[in-house]
């Protein structure tokens, strides 16, 4: 494991992580049932992906 030499500061440690930031997860519609849907995803609704159907979904 790695042993460190000198202490990092508090300060030096925060600066290092500024660069990261939470990003809310692109979303897009369902070409077929206009339904939300993550990006590169099937959608859950209808299991259709890019305009055909890519899973059967059970209807209640």
């Amino acid at each position: 494991m790695a042993h460190p030499k000198h202490r990092i500061s508090k300060q030096r440690r925060d600066k290092r992580r500024t660069h990261y930031k939470a990003v809310a997860p692109t979303l897009s519609t369902c070409s077929n049932c206009s339904a939300t849907v993550l990006y590169h995803r099937v959608c859950p609704e209808c299991g259709f992906y890019r305009g055909r159907l890519a899973i059967a979904v059970k209807s209640e």
